[in-house]
């Protein structure tokens, strides 16, 4: 997942259905990058993130793959894939949703 660029099954992952507080940290290096804070349910089937908690801590890719464009989260530190994000979150937050992979993610709790 992290080094292919892979996607987990949605609704599947860990963390989909979580709303515990903590900090979401990369699966491969422990960069922070996601607060709870900023999780929400988008029915997507993946965990959900308004923002990351810098622009420091990701690095954002065009991705042509599977017939489409897209905009690939990766981690910034180790490169790791994270995910995708997109412009049709909630509009209150900044409209975009950053569709991550449970399985790029590790939750530290508060």
């Amino acid at each position: 997942m992290l080094r292919q660029a892979g996607t987990e099954r949605a609704f599947e992952g860990e963390y989909v259905d979580t709303d515990d507080d903590g900090l979401y940290r990369c699966g491969a290096c422990g960069n922070p990058l996601f607060d709870s804070r900023t999780k929400y349910h988008s029915n997507s089937g993946w965990p959900s993130f308004t923002e990351a908690v810098s622009p420091e801590a990701v690095e954002l890719l065009e991705d042509t793959s599977h017939g489409m464009v897209r905009t690939e989260v990766r981690c910034a530190r180790c490169h790791s894939h994270l995910g995708h994000v997109f412009d049709d979150g909630p509009r209150e937050a900044g409209g975009q949703r950053w569709c991550i992979n449970s399985l790029s993610l590790d939750l530290d709790p508060r």
